[in-house]
Protein backbone atom coordinates (compact mmCIF):
# COMPACT_ATOMS: atom_id res chain seq x y z
CA UNK A 1 0.00 0.00 0.00
CA UNK A 2 1.36 3.11 -1.10
CA UNK A 3 0.50 6.74 -0.37
CA UNK A 4 -1.43 8.88 -3.34
CA UNK A 5 1.10 11.61 -3.07
CA UNK A 6 3.37 13.52 -5.44
CA UNK A 7 6.99 13.34 -5.47
CA UNK A 8 7.25 16.62 -3.66
CA UNK A 9 4.47 16.47 -1.38
CA UNK A 10 5.27 15.98 2.27
CA UNK A 11 2.48 13.32 3.88
CA UNK A 12 1.08 14.55 7.13
CA UNK A 13 -1.11 11.60 9.17
CA UNK A 14 -2.08 10.13 12.81
CA UNK A 15 -2.15 6.53 13.13
CA UNK A 16 -3.81 6.79 16.80
CA UNK A 17 -4.76 10.57 18.07
CA UNK A 18 -7.61 11.99 16.31
CA UNK A 19 -11.02 11.60 17.28
CA UNK A 20 -9.80 10.31 21.06
CA UNK A 21 -7.64 11.27 24.32
CA UNK A 22 -5.18 8.53 23.57
CA UNK A 23 -2.95 5.98 21.33
CA UNK A 24 -0.85 9.19 19.98
CA UNK A 25 1.33 8.34 16.99
CA UNK A 26 1.88 10.57 13.87
CA UNK A 27 4.12 10.45 10.61
CA UNK A 28 5.37 12.20 8.78
CA UNK A 29 6.70 11.10 4.90
CA UNK A 30 8.76 12.75 2.37
CA UNK A 31 9.38 10.51 -0.97
CA UNK A 32 11.47 7.48 0.66
CA UNK A 33 11.73 8.88 5.12
CA UNK A 34 9.07 8.34 7.36
CA UNK A 35 9.81 10.42 10.92
CA UNK A 36 7.02 8.96 13.36
CA UNK A 37 6.19 10.78 16.69
CA UNK A 38 4.91 8.53 19.77
CA UNK A 39 3.84 5.56 19.80
CA UNK A 40 0.76 5.28 22.33
CA UNK A 41 -2.12 3.27 24.45
CA UNK A 42 -5.44 4.27 24.75
CA UNK A 43 -7.29 2.76 27.89
CA UNK A 44 -10.32 0.94 26.90
CA UNK A 45 -13.53 1.74 27.34
CA UNK A 46 -16.24 0.19 29.67
CA UNK A 47 -17.47 -1.59 26.75
CA UNK A 48 -14.30 -3.39 25.45
CA UNK A 49 -14.63 -6.29 28.36
CA UNK A 50 -11.93 -7.94 28.77
CA UNK A 51 -9.50 -5.96 26.50
CA UNK A 52 -6.29 -4.33 28.56
CA UNK A 53 -5.31 -1.70 26.14
CA UNK A 54 -5.92 -0.28 22.93
CA UNK A 55 -2.95 0.33 20.46
CA UNK A 56 -3.10 1.26 16.96
CA UNK A 57 -2.81 -0.95 13.73
CA UNK A 58 0.68 -0.51 12.78
CA UNK A 59 0.63 -2.19 9.09
CA UNK A 60 1.25 0.51 6.76
CA UNK A 61 4.11 0.97 8.79
CA UNK A 62 5.27 -2.57 9.15
CA UNK A 63 5.04 -2.42 4.95
CA UNK A 64 7.35 0.11 4.59
CA UNK A 65 9.52 -0.04 7.71
CA UNK A 66 12.40 0.60 5.34
CA UNK A 67 11.61 4.45 5.17
CA UNK A 68 11.50 4.92 8.95
CA UNK A 69 14.46 6.67 10.33
CA UNK A 70 13.39 7.25 13.98
CA UNK A 71 10.62 7.55 16.33
CA UNK A 72 10.78 10.28 18.07
CA UNK A 73 9.05 10.76 21.77
CA UNK A 74 7.41 13.94 23.30
CA UNK A 75 7.31 12.71 26.55
CA UNK A 76 7.14 9.26 29.17
CA UNK A 77 3.04 9.39 29.44
CA UNK A 78 1.60 6.01 28.68
CA UNK A 79 -0.84 7.45 25.98
CA UNK A 80 2.69 8.39 23.78
CA UNK A 81 4.94 5.47 24.78
CA UNK A 82 3.13 2.78 25.94
CA UNK A 83 2.89 1.39 22.49
CA UNK A 84 6.79 1.11 21.91
CA UNK A 85 6.70 -2.30 22.28
CA UNK A 86 4.13 -3.78 20.82
CA UNK A 87 4.99 -1.46 17.90
CA UNK A 88 8.75 -3.02 18.11
CA UNK A 89 7.10 -6.53 18.01
CA UNK A 90 5.67 -5.71 14.75
CA UNK A 91 7.85 -3.29 12.88
CA UNK A 92 11.49 -3.95 14.24
CA UNK A 93 14.76 -2.05 14.62
CA UNK A 94 13.45 1.53 15.14
CA UNK A 95 15.49 3.97 16.48
CA UNK A 96 14.19 5.58 19.33
CA UNK A 97 14.46 9.27 20.28
CA UNK A 98 13.55 10.85 23.69
CA UNK A 99 14.60 12.91 26.50
CA UNK A 100 16.13 11.32 29.62
CA UNK A 101 13.00 10.65 31.71
CA UNK A 102 11.04 8.86 28.78
CA UNK A 103 14.07 7.33 27.94
CA UNK A 104 14.54 5.86 31.48
CA UNK A 105 10.56 4.82 31.24
CA UNK A 106 10.93 3.12 27.87
CA UNK A 107 13.74 1.17 28.94
CA UNK A 108 11.69 -0.30 31.14
CA UNK A 109 8.53 -1.42 29.24
CA UNK A 110 11.20 -2.69 26.48
CA UNK A 111 13.22 -5.23 29.29
CA UNK A 112 9.62 -6.41 30.39
CA UNK A 113 9.01 -7.41 26.84
CA UNK A 114 12.75 -8.78 26.09
CA UNK A 115 13.16 -6.13 23.57
CA UNK A 116 16.39 -3.89 25.14
CA UNK A 117 18.85 -5.31 23.98
CA UNK A 118 17.77 -5.28 20.33
CA UNK A 119 16.72 -1.74 19.91
CA UNK A 120 18.87 1.53 19.79
CA UNK A 121 17.55 4.16 22.08
CA UNK A 122 18.76 7.95 22.08
CA UNK A 123 18.76 10.19 25.03
CA UNK A 124 17.97 13.51 23.38
CA UNK A 125 18.75 16.98 24.82
CA UNK A 126 16.12 20.39 23.25
CA UNK A 127 19.71 21.90 21.90
CA UNK A 128 20.02 18.21 19.96
CA UNK A 129 19.12 18.15 15.97
CA UNK A 130 18.65 14.87 14.05
CA UNK A 131 19.49 14.71 10.80
CA UNK A 132 18.54 12.04 7.64
CA UNK A 133 18.73 12.67 3.99
CA UNK A 134 15.68 14.39 3.39
CA UNK A 135 14.24 15.75 6.56
CA UNK A 136 16.02 17.05 9.68
CA UNK A 137 14.23 16.96 13.57
CA UNK A 138 14.99 19.48 16.38
CA UNK A 139 12.86 20.36 19.49
CA UNK A 140 11.93 22.99 21.73
CA UNK A 141 11.56 23.08 25.34
CA UNK A 142 7.47 22.66 26.80
CA UNK A 143 5.88 22.18 30.67
CA UNK A 144 3.65 19.52 30.96
CA UNK A 145 2.58 17.25 33.97
CA UNK A 146 6.03 14.98 33.87
CA UNK A 147 9.92 16.37 33.28
CA UNK A 148 11.21 16.47 30.12
CA UNK A 149 8.54 17.73 27.78
CA UNK A 150 9.33 18.62 24.23
CA UNK A 151 7.54 19.89 21.61
CA UNK A 152 8.81 18.29 17.75
CA UNK A 153 9.79 20.29 14.92
CA UNK A 154 10.55 18.71 11.53
CA UNK A 155 12.15 20.56 8.92
CA UNK A 156 11.23 19.05 5.23
CA UNK A 157 11.99 20.24 2.45
CA UNK A 158 8.38 22.03 1.85
CA UNK A 159 8.74 23.50 5.12
CA UNK A 160 8.45 23.29 9.02
CA UNK A 161 5.99 20.91 10.62
CA UNK A 162 5.44 20.93 14.26
CA UNK A 163 3.63 18.95 16.49
CA UNK A 164 3.73 20.08 20.08
CA UNK A 165 2.74 16.91 22.26
CA UNK A 166 1.06 17.88 25.19
CA UNK A 167 1.70 21.12 26.69
CA UNK A 168 0.71 24.20 29.14
CA UNK A 169 2.59 27.52 29.60
CA UNK A 170 3.70 27.11 33.17
CA UNK A 171 5.65 30.03 34.05
CA UNK A 172 6.26 28.91 37.72
CA UNK A 173 7.20 25.45 36.82
CA UNK A 174 8.38 23.14 40.37
CA UNK A 175 11.36 22.53 41.18
CA UNK A 176 14.90 23.13 39.57
CA UNK A 177 12.65 22.84 35.86
CA UNK A 178 12.52 25.59 33.27
CA UNK A 179 10.23 27.29 31.97
CA UNK A 180 9.11 26.55 27.96
CA UNK A 181 10.89 28.32 25.70
CA UNK A 182 9.19 31.11 24.42
CA UNK A 183 12.02 32.17 22.09
CA UNK A 184 12.51 29.17 20.28
CA UNK A 185 8.51 28.78 19.41
CA UNK A 186 8.97 32.52 18.63
CA UNK A 187 11.98 31.75 16.26
CA UNK A 188 10.35 28.98 14.59
CA UNK A 189 7.52 31.01 13.98
CA UNK A 190 9.44 33.92 12.47
CA UNK A 191 11.34 31.56 10.39
CA UNK A 192 7.96 30.21 8.98
CA UNK A 193 5.94 27.06 10.16
CA UNK A 194 3.71 25.15 7.25
CA UNK A 195 1.91 23.28 9.43
CA UNK A 196 0.79 22.72 13.00
CA UNK A 197 -0.74 19.82 15.02
CA UNK A 198 -1.26 20.69 18.50
CA UNK A 199 -2.53 19.23 21.71
CA UNK A 200 -6.72 19.98 21.99
CA UNK A 201 -7.11 18.63 25.01
CA UNK A 202 -8.56 21.00 27.41
CA UNK A 203 -10.14 22.73 24.28
CA UNK A 204 -13.29 23.37 25.96
CA UNK A 205 -11.55 25.12 28.85
CA UNK A 206 -11.79 28.55 28.36
CA UNK A 207 -8.65 29.90 30.62
CA UNK A 208 -4.94 29.24 31.11
CA UNK A 209 -4.34 26.20 32.77
CA UNK A 210 -3.10 26.26 36.57
CA UNK A 211 0.17 26.02 37.37
CA UNK A 212 1.49 23.06 39.35
CA UNK A 213 3.23 25.67 42.26
CA UNK A 214 -0.52 26.72 42.78
CA UNK A 215 -1.70 22.82 43.27
CA UNK A 216 1.56 22.74 45.71
CA UNK A 217 0.61 25.23 47.79
CA UNK A 218 -2.66 23.52 48.90
CA UNK A 219 -1.01 20.07 49.13
CA UNK A 220 0.79 21.53 51.67
CA UNK A 221 -2.39 23.69 52.96
CA UNK A 222 -3.94 20.02 53.27
CA UNK A 223 -1.01 18.21 54.82
CA UNK A 224 -0.54 20.76 57.65
CA UNK A 225 -4.15 20.00 59.13
CA UNK A 226 -3.95 16.41 58.93
CA UNK A 227 -2.95 14.55 62.32
CA UNK A 228 -3.67 11.02 61.26
CA UNK A 229 -1.63 8.63 58.70
CA UNK A 230 -1.99 10.36 55.22
CA UNK A 231 -2.27 8.06 51.91
CA UNK A 232 -1.54 10.00 48.79
CA UNK A 233 -2.10 8.81 45.47
CA UNK A 234 -1.25 10.26 42.02
CA UNK A 235 0.30 9.58 38.35
CA UNK A 236 3.89 7.96 39.37
CA UNK A 237 5.06 10.37 36.21
CA UNK A 238 3.85 13.19 37.40
CA UNK A 239 7.37 13.77 39.59
CA UNK A 240 6.15 17.40 40.07
CA UNK A 241 3.27 16.73 42.03
CA UNK A 242 5.03 13.41 44.10
CA UNK A 243 8.33 16.19 44.72
CA UNK A 244 5.61 18.42 46.40
CA UNK A 245 3.91 15.78 48.41
CA UNK A 246 7.22 14.62 49.67
CA UNK A 247 8.35 18.17 50.28
CA UNK A 248 4.72 18.75 51.86
CA UNK A 249 5.84 15.70 54.32
CA UNK A 250 9.00 16.27 55.15
CA UNK A 251 8.23 19.56 56.66
CA UNK A 252 5.23 18.66 58.60
CA UNK A 253 7.94 16.26 60.22
CA UNK A 254 6.21 12.82 58.67
CA UNK A 255 8.35 9.99 56.82
CA UNK A 256 7.47 8.81 53.85
CA UNK A 257 6.92 4.68 52.67
CA UNK A 258 6.52 4.41 49.08
CA UNK A 259 4.06 1.61 47.47
CA UNK A 260 3.37 0.73 43.82
CA UNK A 261 6.19 -0.91 41.39
CA UNK A 262 6.07 2.06 39.34
CA UNK A 263 5.98 4.31 41.91
CA UNK A 264 8.82 3.08 43.54
CA UNK A 265 10.05 2.81 39.72
CA UNK A 266 9.93 6.70 39.62
CA UNK A 267 11.46 7.37 42.47
CA UNK A 268 14.73 5.89 41.69
CA UNK A 269 14.58 7.65 37.78
CA UNK A 270 13.73 11.37 39.48
CA UNK A 271 16.03 10.76 42.24
CA UNK A 272 18.83 9.77 39.26
CA UNK A 273 18.06 12.10 37.23
CA UNK A 274 18.20 14.71 39.35
CA UNK A 275 13.68 15.55 39.81
CA UNK A 276 13.50 14.29 43.08
CA UNK A 277 15.64 15.84 46.07
CA UNK A 278 14.67 13.24 48.67
CA UNK A 279 17.50 12.44 51.48
CA UNK A 280 17.45 8.76 52.42
CA UNK A 281 17.08 9.57 55.85
CA UNK A 282 13.67 11.04 55.20
CA UNK A 283 12.68 7.67 53.12
CA UNK A 284 10.68 5.25 55.47
CA UNK A 285 10.69 1.63 54.91
CA UNK A 286 7.57 -0.52 54.88
CA UNK A 287 8.73 -2.56 58.00
CA UNK A 288 9.05 0.73 59.86
CA UNK A 289 5.35 2.22 59.46
CA UNK A 290 3.30 0.73 62.09
CA UNK A 291 7.03 1.86 64.62
CA UNK A 292 6.11 5.26 64.09
CA UNK A 293 2.81 7.60 65.18
CA UNK A 294 0.47 7.97 62.42
CA UNK A 295 0.92 11.80 62.18
CA UNK A 296 4.79 11.01 61.43
CA UNK A 297 3.91 8.94 58.35
CA UNK A 298 2.73 9.43 54.75
CA UNK A 299 2.22 6.46 51.92
CA UNK A 300 3.19 7.59 48.73
CA UNK A 301 1.30 5.03 46.29
CA UNK A 302 0.08 4.18 42.58
CA UNK A 303 -3.63 3.47 42.03
CA UNK A 304 -5.27 7.06 41.80
CA UNK A 305 -6.93 5.49 38.67
CA UNK A 306 -8.87 2.82 40.22
CA UNK A 307 -6.63 -0.10 38.54
CA UNK A 308 -7.75 -3.43 40.62
CA UNK A 309 -3.89 -4.38 40.84
CA UNK A 310 -2.09 -1.24 41.79
CA UNK A 311 -0.79 -0.34 45.50
CA UNK A 312 -4.15 1.34 46.30
CA UNK A 313 -7.10 -0.76 45.05
CA UNK A 314 -5.48 -3.55 47.47
CA UNK A 315 -4.83 -1.56 50.45
CA UNK A 316 -8.69 -0.54 50.12
CA UNK A 317 -9.75 -3.82 49.74
CA UNK A 318 -7.95 -5.19 52.46
CA UNK A 319 -5.43 -7.57 50.37
CA UNK A 320 -2.39 -5.48 50.77
CA UNK A 321 -0.01 -7.55 52.63
CA UNK A 322 1.37 -4.32 54.65
CA UNK A 323 -1.09 -1.91 54.72
CA UNK A 324 -4.78 -1.81 55.69
CA UNK A 325 -6.85 0.92 56.29
CA UNK A 326 -7.12 2.72 59.89
CA UNK A 327 -9.84 5.01 61.07
CA UNK A 328 -8.09 8.31 61.15
CA UNK A 329 -6.34 7.84 57.79
CA UNK A 330 -6.83 10.48 55.33
CA UNK A 331 -6.01 9.41 51.63
CA UNK A 332 -5.41 11.92 48.99
CA UNK A 333 -6.34 11.60 45.37
CA UNK A 334 -4.11 14.18 43.57
CA UNK A 335 -5.40 13.59 40.40
CA UNK A 336 -8.61 13.45 37.63
CA UNK A 337 -9.70 10.43 36.05
CA UNK A 338 -8.66 9.58 32.77
CA UNK A 339 -11.18 8.59 30.12
CA UNK A 340 -12.33 5.09 30.34
CA UNK A 341 -11.30 5.36 34.24
CA UNK A 342 -14.41 7.14 35.92
CA UNK A 343 -16.41 4.22 37.30
CA UNK A 344 -13.52 2.24 38.73
CA UNK A 345 -12.06 5.29 40.55
CA UNK A 346 -15.78 5.92 41.98
CA UNK A 347 -15.74 2.41 42.86
CA UNK A 348 -11.96 2.64 44.50
CA UNK A 349 -13.57 5.86 46.51
CA UNK A 350 -16.43 4.70 48.04
CA UNK A 351 -14.23 1.46 49.15
CA UNK A 352 -12.04 3.43 50.94
CA UNK A 353 -14.58 5.52 52.56
CA UNK A 354 -16.47 2.15 53.39
CA UNK A 355 -13.21 0.98 54.86
CA UNK A 356 -13.18 4.35 56.89
CA UNK A 357 -10.88 6.47 55.52
CA UNK A 358 -11.68 10.18 55.02
CA UNK A 359 -11.21 11.00 51.23
CA UNK A 360 -9.86 14.26 49.35
CA UNK A 361 -10.32 14.15 45.69
CA UNK A 362 -9.02 16.63 43.54
CA UNK A 363 -11.92 18.27 41.82
CA UNK A 364 -13.46 19.52 45.17
CA UNK A 365 -10.03 20.45 46.71
CA UNK A 366 -8.09 22.08 43.93
CA UNK A 367 -4.91 19.44 44.58
CA UNK A 368 -4.60 18.71 41.03
CA UNK A 369 -3.48 20.78 37.43
CA UNK A 370 -4.25 19.37 34.08
CA UNK A 371 -0.67 19.57 32.35
CA UNK A 372 -2.76 20.52 29.08
CA UNK A 373 -3.32 24.30 28.19
CA UNK A 374 -6.56 25.74 27.78
CA UNK A 375 -8.18 27.88 25.28
CA UNK A 376 -5.79 30.58 26.06
CA UNK A 377 -2.55 28.91 25.84
CA UNK A 378 -3.67 27.04 22.60
CA UNK A 379 -4.23 30.52 20.94
CA UNK A 380 -0.77 31.48 22.72
CA UNK A 381 0.88 28.35 20.76
CA UNK A 382 -0.86 29.51 17.46
CA UNK A 383 0.39 32.72 17.96
CA UNK A 384 4.06 32.22 18.65
CA UNK A 385 3.95 29.43 15.67
CA UNK A 386 2.22 31.60 13.35
CA UNK A 387 1.34 28.09 10.83
CA UNK A 388 0.23 28.56 7.43
CA UNK A 389 -1.54 25.46 7.91
CA UNK A 390 -3.53 23.64 11.07
CA UNK A 391 -4.01 20.83 12.36
CA UNK A 392 -5.97 19.91 15.92
CA UNK A 393 -4.83 16.58 17.48
CA UNK A 394 -4.75 14.54 20.73
CA UNK A 395 -8.66 14.98 21.39
CA UNK A 396 -12.20 13.77 20.58
CA UNK A 397 -13.68 15.23 17.86
CA UNK A 398 -15.39 18.35 19.86
CA UNK A 399 -12.63 19.11 21.07
CA UNK A 400 -10.64 19.68 17.55
CA UNK A 401 -13.95 21.52 16.27
CA UNK A 402 -13.13 23.99 18.86
CA UNK A 403 -9.07 24.46 18.41
CA UNK A 404 -10.03 24.40 14.57
CA UNK A 405 -11.86 27.67 15.70
CA UNK A 406 -9.88 28.89 17.56
CA UNK A 407 -7.04 28.72 15.37
CA UNK A 408 -9.22 30.73 12.83
CA UNK A 409 -9.66 33.36 15.43
CA UNK A 410 -5.82 33.53 15.43
CA UNK A 411 -5.69 34.39 11.76
CA UNK A 412 -5.21 30.88 10.14
CA UNK A 413 -7.24 30.61 7.22
CA UNK A 414 -10.45 28.36 7.29
CA UNK A 415 -9.72 26.43 4.40
CA UNK A 416 -6.28 25.76 5.89
CA UNK A 417 -7.59 24.49 8.76
CA UNK A 418 -8.24 20.04 8.53
CA UNK A 419 -10.07 18.12 11.06
CA UNK A 420 -9.01 14.69 10.21
CA UNK A 421 -9.29 10.88 11.52
CA UNK A 422 -6.46 8.33 12.15
CA UNK A 423 -5.36 7.33 8.79
CA UNK A 424 -6.67 10.46 6.80
CA UNK A 425 -3.63 11.64 4.68
CA UNK A 426 -2.66 15.53 4.36
CA UNK A 427 -0.49 15.98 1.41
CA UNK A 428 1.34 19.51 1.19
CA UNK A 429 3.67 21.60 -0.43
CA UNK A 430 4.73 25.39 0.46
CA UNK A 431 1.43 26.40 -1.20
CA UNK A 432 -1.09 23.73 -1.56
CA UNK A 433 -2.49 20.95 1.34
CA UNK A 434 -5.37 18.53 0.11
CA UNK A 435 -6.28 15.32 1.14
CA UNK A 436 -4.83 12.05 -0.35
CA UNK A 437 -6.00 8.95 0.34
CA UNK A 438 -6.30 6.79 3.89
CA UNK A 439 -3.84 4.52 5.36
CA UNK A 440 -5.22 1.49 7.66
CA UNK A 441 -5.63 3.04 11.62
CA UNK A 442 -7.88 0.77 13.25
CA UNK A 443 -8.27 0.08 16.88
CA UNK A 444 -6.26 -2.94 17.99
CA UNK A 445 -7.24 -4.56 20.99
CA UNK A 446 -4.60 -5.97 23.66
CA UNK A 447 -6.11 -9.33 25.42
CA UNK A 448 -3.78 -10.29 28.22
CA UNK A 449 -0.80 -11.81 25.80
CA UNK A 450 -2.52 -11.97 22.79
CA UNK A 451 -2.38 -8.65 20.16
CA UNK A 452 -5.25 -8.08 17.66
CA UNK A 453 -6.46 -11.50 17.74
CA UNK A 454 -9.66 -9.69 19.29
CA UNK A 455 -11.82 -8.85 16.86
CA UNK A 456 -15.31 -6.47 16.71
CA UNK A 457 -17.61 -9.51 17.18
CA UNK A 458 -15.61 -11.02 20.35
CA UNK A 459 -16.25 -7.89 22.09
CA UNK A 460 -19.60 -7.95 20.43
CA UNK A 461 -20.47 -11.62 21.84
CA UNK A 462 -18.39 -10.16 25.15
CA UNK A 463 -21.29 -7.47 25.72
CA UNK A 464 -24.30 -9.49 24.82
CA UNK A 465 -22.72 -12.06 27.46
CA UNK A 466 -22.19 -9.40 30.27
CA UNK A 467 -25.51 -8.14 29.24
CA UNK A 468 -27.93 -11.28 27.97
CA UNK A 469 -26.23 -14.21 28.79
CA UNK A 470 -25.81 -18.02 27.69
CA UNK A 471 -28.43 -20.21 26.94
CA UNK A 472 -26.63 -24.09 25.48
CA UNK A 473 -28.68 -26.50 23.97
CA UNK A 474 -27.14 -29.85 23.42
CA UNK A 475 -28.99 -32.62 21.45
CA UNK A 476 -27.81 -35.99 20.52
CA UNK A 477 -28.64 -37.15 17.10
CA UNK A 478 -28.47 -40.03 14.37
CA UNK A 479 -28.60 -38.85 11.26
CA UNK A 480 -28.72 -42.29 9.52
CA UNK A 481 -32.50 -42.88 11.28
CA UNK A 482 -33.40 -39.40 10.91
CA UNK A 483 -33.70 -39.83 15.42
CA UNK A 484 -33.22 -37.17 18.14
CA UNK A 485 -31.79 -39.83 20.70
CA UNK A 486 -31.52 -37.51 23.48
CA UNK A 487 -32.47 -34.11 24.40
CA UNK A 488 -32.62 -31.41 23.16
CA UNK A 489 -31.81 -30.38 26.78
CA UNK A 490 -31.17 -26.35 27.80
CA UNK A 491 -28.61 -25.18 30.15
CA UNK A 492 -28.94 -21.43 30.72
CA UNK A 493 -26.13 -18.80 32.58
CA UNK A 494 -26.73 -15.40 33.02
CA UNK A 495 -30.30 -15.71 30.89
CA UNK A 496 -33.10 -16.78 33.26
CA UNK A 497 -33.20 -18.23 36.38
CA UNK A 498 -33.79 -22.62 35.47
CA UNK A 499 -35.76 -23.35 38.58
CA UNK A 500 -38.41 -20.56 38.10
CA UNK A 501 -38.58 -20.65 34.36
CA UNK A 502 -39.36 -23.87 33.47
CA UNK A 503 -42.60 -23.13 31.20
CA UNK A 504 -39.95 -21.22 29.05
CA UNK A 505 -37.51 -23.86 29.52
CA UNK A 506 -40.18 -26.55 28.28
CA UNK A 507 -41.32 -24.65 25.30
CA UNK A 508 -38.12 -23.83 24.13
CA UNK A 509 -36.90 -27.58 24.20
CA UNK A 510 -39.71 -28.33 22.00
CA UNK A 511 -39.22 -25.65 19.72
CA UNK A 512 -36.05 -26.96 19.45
CA UNK A 513 -36.88 -30.89 18.90
CA UNK A 514 -39.26 -29.34 15.96
CA UNK A 515 -36.29 -27.34 14.28
CA UNK A 516 -34.20 -30.61 14.63
CA UNK A 517 -36.59 -33.02 13.21
CA UNK A 518 -38.03 -30.33 10.44
CA UNK A 519 -34.19 -30.83 9.15
CA UNK A 520 -33.81 -34.59 9.56
CA UNK A 521 -37.31 -35.27 7.51
CA UNK A 522 -36.73 -33.17 4.93
CA UNK A 523 -32.81 -33.14 3.92
CA UNK A 524 -31.35 -36.13 2.66
CA UNK A 525 -27.93 -35.44 4.23
CA UNK A 526 -28.56 -32.74 6.69
CA UNK A 527 -25.30 -30.29 7.20
CA UNK A 528 -24.77 -29.61 10.63
CA UNK A 529 -23.18 -26.24 10.67
CA UNK A 530 -26.55 -24.95 8.77
CA UNK A 531 -28.60 -27.01 11.47
CA UNK A 532 -27.25 -25.29 14.24
CA UNK A 533 -27.09 -22.04 12.79
CA UNK A 534 -31.00 -22.51 12.01
CA UNK A 535 -31.43 -23.69 16.05
CA UNK A 536 -29.66 -20.41 16.59
CA UNK A 537 -31.60 -18.44 14.87
CA UNK A 538 -35.29 -19.94 15.84
CA UNK A 539 -34.39 -20.07 19.05
CA UNK A 540 -33.31 -16.36 19.30
CA UNK A 541 -36.56 -15.59 17.63
CA UNK A 542 -38.46 -17.30 20.46
CA UNK A 543 -36.57 -16.34 22.98
CA UNK A 544 -37.02 -13.07 22.28
CA UNK A 545 -40.69 -13.07 21.43
CA UNK A 546 -41.23 -14.38 25.28
CA UNK A 547 -38.50 -12.30 27.49
CA UNK A 548 -37.79 -9.56 25.10
CA UNK A 549 -33.61 -10.68 25.50
CA UNK A 550 -31.17 -11.65 22.96
CA UNK A 551 -28.65 -14.84 24.56
CA UNK A 552 -26.10 -15.67 23.30
CA UNK A 553 -26.99 -19.53 21.71
CA UNK A 554 -24.57 -22.04 21.78
CA UNK A 555 -25.86 -25.63 20.07
CA UNK A 556 -23.86 -28.70 20.67
CA UNK A 557 -25.19 -31.60 18.75
CA UNK A 558 -23.47 -34.89 19.35
CA UNK A 559 -23.77 -37.30 16.49
CA UNK A 560 -23.78 -41.02 15.78
CA UNK A 561 -22.65 -40.83 12.60
CA UNK A 562 -20.02 -42.37 11.53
Amino acid sequence: MDLKIKEDEVAVFAIGGLGEIGKNMYAIQYQDEIVIVDAGIKFPEDELLGIDYVISDYQYLAEHQNKIKGLFITHGHEDHIGGIPYFLQKVPNVPIYAGPLATALIKGKLEEHGLLESTKMNVLQESDVVTFNNLSVEFFRTTHSIPDTLGIAIHTPQGVIIQTGDYKFDLTPVGNQPGPNLQKMAKLGTDGVLLLLSDSTNAEIPTFSKSERFVGNTIHQIVERIDGRIIFATFASNLYRVSQAVDAAIQNGRKVAVFGRSMEQAIVNGRELGYLDIPDSEILDASEINKLPANKVMLLCTGSQGEPMAALSRIANGTHRQISIQPDDTVIFSSNPIPGNTVSVNHLINALEEAGANVIHGKVNNIHASGHGGQEEQKLMLRLIKPKYFMPIHGEYRMLKIHTELAQLCGVPKENTFIYENGDVLALTQNSARKAGHVPAGDVYVDGNGIGDISSEVIEDRQMLSEEGLVIVVATIDYKKGLVLSGPDILSRGFVYMRESGNLINQAQKHIFHTIKTHLDNDDAVAEDVLKQDIVDNLQEFLYRRTERHPVILPMIISTQV
